[in-house]
């Protein structure tokens, strides 16, 4: 990273950082653990199979930790709250799995990818299995409001993953369009995951709302911090394939200002780099990145989306979740995996 680039927390440090934030719910995410394996499980074992090894891909369980600590700075959990942490992750999960497929990754977490190991048809199943079991989970409520909003933010992640794979190629793709594709990607899990837990501690709408925004912003910076990595990152650090977007022609926010801050030649070449990606392309981009400035325009931005982030949260009262709910918003730009 350049030297005005947020510093950057180890795999060791986020590992401490995340048992410190989620050890006031700890118990609350084993219990969304075990209604998770319980509801994915399966009488046959290749399915089983798949099911422990797609559990091993959840990581950081951001989402379902979202549900849990709004739910905590909002009021008190609710047996509802495990049960939507559990939704929120298999939604999560099943996006992974079909980006994979999309992106022709062949690592996450650590180990290969469920297209990797058995191929695209079985991982475009294992994806289904595990949207069905989602909202075979959600409609398990008293009522069918979390199943009407997750299936609006699952219908803007389809829509948001549809429009970047339209887009690959697409050498002229601006800001605004960038930011509207991850919006609905990525931001709209960490919206409605943020809203779920506000709603169900009994929040009034002013703050239901105000932790929808909060969500949001959260994913967006989250996003932003995730395509920086995908150029810049280390595969040994990150656990996951990197370098995907470049080998599918899908121009991020770094890539969009370089572009826009080159000189017509350099930006011309960069266009075809991109255009035509080979095995080099990454590292040849990444000195243009750091001397153009692009690479801490992209950090800034992150940034500025986690503050936003975390002036959703003056709505709170004072209290220990709301603290750490800030330290996530913290947490976003300064992750090396």
């Amino acid at each position: 990273m350049s030297s005005s680039s947020p510093s950057v927390l180890t795999k060791e440090d986020i590992g401490r950082k995340l048992a410190t934030v989620y050890a006031p719910i700890a118990a609350e995410l084993v219990e969304a653990e075990r209604i998770f394996a319980a509801e994915l499980a399966s009488r046959f074992p290749f399915v089983q199979n798949l099911v422990h090894h797609c559990a091993d891909f959840r990581g950081k369980r951001l989402r379902p930790a979202l549900v849990l600590l709004t739910g905590q700075a909002c009021g008190a959990l609710t047996s509802d709250h495990p049960v939507l942490a559990a939704v929120v992750e298999m939604i999560h999960t099943a996006t992974l799995v079909h980006d994979d497929i999309l992106d022709e990754a062949f690592i996450r977490r650590h180990a290969a990818t469920v297209n990797a190991e058995w191929g695209n048809e079985t991982a475009v199943l294992m994806g289904d299995y595990l949207f069905t079991h989602a909202f075979h989970l959600a409609a398990s409520l008293d009522s069918t409001l979390a199943c009407r909003w997750i299936g609006h933010a699952t219908n803007l992640v389809c829509e948001g993953e549809m429009q970047q794979v339209h887009n690959r190629g697409n050498i002229d793709l601006d800001e605004a369009a960038y930011f509207e594709i991850i919006r609905g990607k990525t931001a709209e899990l960490t919206a409605v995951s943020a809203r779920l837990g506000a709603h169900y501690a009994g929040a009034d709408a002013a703050t239901v709302e105000a932790m929808d925004n909060f969500g949001r912003d959260l994913g967006v910076a989250f996003q932003i911090a995730d395509d920086v990595l995908d150029i810049w990152g280390d595969e040994k650090t990150t656990g996951k394939s990197l370098g995907t977007d470049l080998d599918k022609q899908k121009l991020t926010l770094p890539l969009i200002r370089l572009i826009a801050m080159s000189p017509p030649a350099l930006a011309d070449r960069i266009r075809h780099m991109v255009a035509e990606p080979t095995a080099e392309t990454r590292e040849e981009l990444r000195p243009h990145l750091e001397s153009s400035g692009a690479l801490d325009y992209a950090w800034n931005q992150a940034k500025v989306y986690a503050a936003q982030a975390g002036s959703a949260l003056e709505i709170l009262p004072e209290s220990a979740a709301k603290g750490l709910l800030r330290n996530l918003t913290h947490y976003v730009v300064r992750r090396s995996a």
